[in-house]
């Protein structure tokens, strides 16, 4: 008994510049793994000193941003992948240091004093000639947009109008095509809209007051703001200040651009034009009229709004399409347009008594024909003698896949044109792979269409028919 209570007392642990175990934390290194481990989420990599030593109280930090919240956040930007932005920090960096990086953000987030870094811009070819800024956010910053989307994204969501389909959950391009369609039949006229330079050009205070319309949160304005205002690296390294536009790229700028087009257009045409149907699939918008002149008053109306929210019709690519069919048999210089990759305009088509008739639908584009074919020609088959068919079967067909996939989707028999030079790359492969084939063109094409025949299933597009139908 005595020896009990003589027994020595075990030792306090030192305080700590942060003051207790509960006190506030001193920096960005200070975490704990309990305080990661909310909701099941826990990482490891950290030594025991290190887990003892750390402490994270959200309770002292001005915005309560929950840390369960961030991790969400990292994994949609790890599953979407990414290229990196201007640190070059890929996704596989930044898991490295997983846990540091992710304590830091939701720091900083949280405190307030997280400041996006300038945003990676890149330019890409545009399919109609051109050039289209692209901006890169690093992986950081990806996460931090993320968080913000994961609050803003259901506020602003129910409000949106149902003609709306771009970058929203539970809506794709393919439903907006398919009621453009249904439309075409049903309205003689097409008022074809293009927004030049859309996501340069947003207003960054009337995007700010949009936000507010939903939100109070001080810390999404706040963050949405400082994105905003983010200045842009060009490729010689430069910086380059924004005081209008988006990011085309950013996370969070597809719902913000949704946001600015929801009040900018399609609030207005419900309350000017109630009666004039549309789809929208972000900045691209077909607006249906009975008749020309009343597509003229839309046009011009539409242009007026668009001035007035500091926004601009592209004077050529914007037009007015008469939907000829066999029922509508006027004929106007534009009797076609391209949306989401299809072009409408009148084909061929057969009724259920088996009857032949004109009708105004949709197909894959010229300009995606254009696109495929030239990626396929960058694939330099002809010249890979040391692949196997297996091999260029494994190397491309997740690509054919998706490609047939999406276009296949309205008018499948217009594809059989689209692959059939990629049947002729794979002739021209086997004349110089195999002896008994070369300078047979002939016999390679026999010995193709056999392999094909016998496994449809080799390449994705051999299950169209490829080798067997000619293109209508």
């Amino acid at each position: 008994m005595l020896r009990e209570k003589l027994k020595r007392k075990p030792r306090k642990s030192p305080i700590t510049d942060a003051g207790h175990r509960d006190g506030t934390p001193r920096s960005s290194n200070e975490v704990s793994e309990r305080g990661w481990s909310q909701g099941g989420v826990s990482f490891s990599g950290a030594n025991q000193t290190t887990r003892k030593r750390r402490i994270c109280v959200s309770e002292a930090k001005p915005f309560s941003i929950s840390r369960q919240l961030v991790w969400e956040a990292w994994l949609l930007v790890r599953a979407n992948h990414g290229a990196a932005g201007v640190d070059n920090e890929s996704i596989q960096d930044y898991e490295a240091n997983l846990r540091e990086n992710l304590y830091k953000l939701w720091n900083r987030m949280s405190s307030g004093s997280y400041f996006p870094p300038p945003v990676l811009t890149v330019m890409i070819p545009k399919s109609g000639g051109g050039q289209r800024r692209l901006g890169i956010p690093s992986v950081s910053d990806r996460v931090a947009q993320t968080v913000v989307k994961l609050i803003l994204e259901p506020l602003v969501e129910p409000q949106f109008h149902p003609d709306s389909y771009g970058y929203r959950p539970g809506k794709s391009a393919h439903q907006a095509v398919e009621q453009a369609r249904k439309r075409c039949w049903r309205y003689d006229w097409v008022l074809d809209l293009d927004v030049r330079g859309f996501f340069d050009n947003i207003s960054h205070e009337l995007v700010l007051k949009a936000v507010r319309r939903h939100t109070d949160c001080k810390w999404v304005l706040l963050y949405i703001e400082r994105w905003l205002k983010a200045p842009a690296q060009l490729a010689d390294g430069t910086l380059e200040a924004r005081d209008k536009g988006t990011p085309q790229g950013g996370v969070v700028s597809p719902v913000l651009a949704n946001l600015f087009l929801h009040y900018v257009f399609d609030e207005w045409m419900r309350r000017n034009y109630p009666a004039i149907p549309f789809e929208r699939y972000a900045d691209d918008v077909i607006v249906h009229c009975h008749n020309e002149a009343q597509a003229q008053a839309v046009w011009r109306a539409i242009g007026d709004r668009m001035r007035e929210c500091k926004l601009e019709l592209h004077p050529e690519k914007t037009k007015i399409v008469y939907c000829k069919d066999s029922n509508r048999g006027g004929s106007y210089p534009e009797e076609k347009f391209d949306f989401l990759g299809f072009t409408f305009r009148p084909r061929k088509a057969r009724n259920r008594r088996g009857e032949y008739f004109a009708s105004f639908s949709p197909a894959i584009s010229d300009k995606a024909t254009k696109t495929i074919r030239q990626t396929m020609r960058e694939w330099e088959i002809g010249r890979r003698s040391d692949k196997s068919l297996e091999d260029f079967s494994h190397m491309f067909n997740p690509m054919i896949r998706g490609w047939i996939t999406y276009y296949g989707r309205f008018r499948k028999s217009a594809l059989y044109a689209v692959f059939r030079p990629l049947d002729f790359a794979l002739v021209r492969w086997a004349t110089g792979k195999y002896k008994k084939l070369r300078y047979h063109w002939s016999r390679a094409m026999t010995w193709l269409e056999r392999i094909a025949s016998r496994q449809p299933s080799l390449f994705a597009h051999w299950q169209l028919g490829s080798q067997a139908r000619k293109a209508e």
